[in-house]
């Protein structure tokens, strides 16, 4: 569950970059630069984002507002572009463990979750 976020994808400057344009802001007016997973130790959306982009295969990540930059090998985008779009679009999605707000992700942050209902299909 939660509201998944449209993109719109584009090929950067270079062959190793990808820029995906969301439709909300993903950072206040701060650019959130990512080198490596080792930067990416908090548990705000930009934080969580990148983690997961790293765990694909990316090799950097800038976010800024509502603009996310991945750079990665070249030879790598045509099965990773499918990916990154995916793990953007679900980054709010509030089930499972993977989601970037499990209840141990929240506990992180202070927060004792409320139980939630299962999803329905």
């Amino acid at each position: 569950m939660g509201q998944e976020i449209t993109i719109t994808a584009r090929a950067g400057a270079s062959d190793g970059v990808r820029i995906f344009d969301t439709n909300r802001s993903l950072t206040g007016m701060e650019i959130e630069r990512y080198r490596s997973v080792d930067a990416t130790t908090g548990n705000r959306p930009p934080d969580v984002l990148a983690r997961r982009l790293f765990d694909l295969g990316a090799t950097r990540v800038t976010v800024y507002s509502n603009v996310v930059t991945v750079e990665a090998p070249s030879d790598r985008w045509a099965a990773l572009e499918p990916q990154v779009t995916e793990a953007i679009e679900h980054l709010f999605g509030f089930y499972g463990e993977d989601a970037g707000w499990s209840d141990e992700a929240l506990r992180d942050l202070g927060v004792e979750p409320y139980p939630r209902p299962e999803p329905q299909k």
